[in-house]
C-alpha cells in the first residue's frame, strides 16, 4: 500500500475557499484515479496548510491515477481554479509496512 500526500500551503485567508473547492475537487480524483483520497486542513504547525492524502495498492496504479487524472479537461479547470489559492507545495509518498 502506497500513500501520497500533497501538502500545500495556501495564501494567507484562502483555507475557506480552498476547502470549498476541494469539496468539488475530491470526486474528479475519487472517479479518475480509484484512489481513496481525504482531506486535511492544520490544527497546529504552520497555519494554512492543506492536506490532500490518497491510497493507492501500489507505486505503478498511483502512476495510472496521476495520468488518468491529470489528462482530465474537467480536472484542469478545476485545478486552475485551486492553484490560485496555493503559495507553494510539495509531495510525500510512504509505504504502508504495518
Amino acid at each position: 500500500m502506497i500513500v501520497v500526500r500533497n501538502v500545500f500551503q495556501l495564501k494567507f485567508g484562502k483555507a475557506s475557499e480552498a476547502v470549498e473547492l476541494w469539496r468539488k475537487g475530491k470526486p474528479l480524483i475519487e472517479k479518475s484515479s480509484q484512489a481513496s483520497v481525504r482531506v486535511l486542513t492544520d490544527v497546529t504547525g504552520q497555519f494554512y496548510t492543506l492536506v490532500l492524502e490518497m491510497e493507492f495498492k501500489s507505486m505503478a496504479d498511483f502512476e495510472r491515477g496521476h495520468r488518468s487524472t491529470a489528462g482530465s479537461a474537467a480536472w484542469r479547470g478545476w485545478y486552475k481554479k485551486f492553484s490560485a489559492l496555493v503559495q507553494s507545495g510539495h509531495r510525500e509518498i510512504f509505504q504502508v509496512v504495518d
